[in-house]
Formats: C-alpha cells, sequence, structure tokens
C-alpha cells in the first residue's frame, strides 16, 4: 500500500470554500420544492456537503482554536451523518442549512483565508 500525504490544511479551507460556492450556485434561484424535487441537484449538493465536513474535520486543532467561532464541530457531525446516516437526511434541514448558515460560513472562512495569507498567491 502506498502512502499518500494528508492534503495541507489551507487547501483544506480552500476545498470548504469552493464547495460552498458550488452549493450556491447549484441552488441559486431555486425554492425548496424544486430542489427536493430535483434529485441530481440535491445530491450533487449532499456531495458538496461531504467534502466540506471531511476538510473540516481535517483542519489541525490548532487553527479551529484560532477561530473558535466556526462550528467545526457542527460541520463535521454533518458530514458523519450524510455518510454514516444518510437515511436519516432531511432535505428540508439540508435546505436550511443552505439559506442561513451557508452564508454566514463563507464570510468567516474568507476572514480566516485573509488573516492567514491564503489564496494570496493567486492575486
Amino acid at each position: 500500500m502506498q502512502f499518500v500525504p494528508s492534503r495541507d490544511w489551507q487547501l483544506r479551507i480552500q476545498d470548504i470554500v469552493q464547495s460552498i460556492a458550488a452549493i450556491r450556485q447549484r441552488t441559486a434561484g431555486m425554492k425548496f420544492e424544486q430542489f427536493q424535487g430535483n434529485d441530481t441537484i440535491a445530491k450533487a449538493v449532499l456531495y458538496d456537503f461531504l467534502i466540506i465536513g471531511e476538510a473540516a474535520i481535517n483542519i489541525p486543532a490548532d487553527i479551529q482554536s484560532r477561530y473558535p467561532n466556526i462550528p467545526w464541530r457542527i460541520i463535521g457531525d454533518m458530514r458523519n451523518i450524510v455518510v454514516h446516516e444518510y437515511f436519516q437526511v432531511t432535505l428540508r434541514i439540508v435546505w436550511n442549512t443552505i439559506e442561513s448558515d451557508l452564508p454566514s460560513l463563507m464570510q468567516q472562512l474568507e476572514q480566516l483565508m485573509k488573516c492567514e495569507g491564503i489564496g494570496e498567491e493567486a492575486n
């Protein structure tokens, strides 16, 4: 078995931001009923939540403790439910998360990126 090095935490933060952007793009202009009725979009969004959660649980504890307002544990817990308790996923809760929680999470992550100098090399 070949050892695959872990991804740098800075890249994981970018993964989270890119997945949030993808969710927002996929669901732009949608109402809940449209989201619920579109299996392809709903499953793509759940996949993005998996990426968000997996990336979040792999952010080092010292970085998490520097940004205690980011709900790292809740993000990881949501990933665990989608992966291990998929039959309990409620699309209404997913939708509420998209509408209520992702905008502020994106702002918090953008602030983290600014403070940590993540993504500046692209400018």
